[in-house]
């Protein structure tokens, strides 16, 4: 497994077109790599795009095989003096332990099924407001190898609010025309930012590089990880 990370030149026309629509984006990574992996049951390609403080962006990827960014370089970035960087991700994968912390990102869709009438099917409808959302990420912690680390008691706490270590953030609303369809895509991402301890390594081992929760071809179900 291989992470990389590239940072976007925002003042490009070709950036701004790749930003525009997670269905080019998508393209363009997946056109990153000779062959593809089986997603069968496999570890597929996952990425993410990443907005920082001094208004940075950077794409995130994590694959089964080494990616050749060159034409990203030449359409959304600096060709002559930045390319990308990519590390071996297996050995970190492989060292994660039972009791591990760590601080973490990922970039999410959460949706829950709701039945608007009865004898229809089920529709796939994202949840709104951070305190659903982040209820949708502490429901996936056990069968995804993590917990999520709890802050102090809210009488500690100034403004008094959840018991985790948690923040949900970056709210967008995408909308996209995928070809063959007429009607648009449309998506609700959020960002989470947290603290994390780890439960069962290989099953989270399997989350990092499987993905969490749907979306994942349009930036969605990455998480990385930092020193806490």
């Amino acid at each position: 497994m291989y992470l990389t990370r590239f940072r976007i030149n925002l003042q490009r026309i070709g950036a701004r077109k790749l930003l525009s629509s997670p269905q080019v984006l998508h393209a363009s990574v997946m056109s990153s790599f000779a062959e593809l992996p089986d997603w069968t049951d496999g570890p597929r390609v996952l990425w993410r795009l990443d907005r920082d403080s001094k208004s940075r962006t950077h794409l995130c990827i994590v694959s089964p095989y080494k990616p050749d960014l060159t034409h990203l370089v030449e359409q959304a970035g600096w060709p002559t003096t930045a390319r990308w960087e990519t590390y071996d991700y297996g050995p970190f994968l492989d060292r994660l332990g039972t009791g591990d912390q760590w601080a973490f990102r990922l970039t999410a869709n959460p949706v829950h099924s709701v039945r608007n009438k009865d004898g229809v099917p089920t529709k796939a409808t994202a949840h709104i407001g951070p305190r659903n959302q982040a209820r949708w990420l502490l429901q996936r912690q056990e069968s995804t190898g993590f917990k999520i680390a709890r802050r102090p008691t809210a009488t500690d706490l100034e403004d008094g609010s959840d018991e985790h270590q948690l923040i949900v953030h970056s709210r967008r609303e995408l909308a996209f025309k995928k070809k063959g369809m007429q009607k648009p895509v449309t998506l609700v991402t959020v960002t989470y930012d947290g603290l994390l301890e780890v439960t069962d390594p290989e099953v989270f081992r399997r989350a990092l590089t499987h993905g969490i929760g749907k979306a994942k071809a349009y930036g969605c179900g990455l998480m990385t990880l930092a020193k806490a």
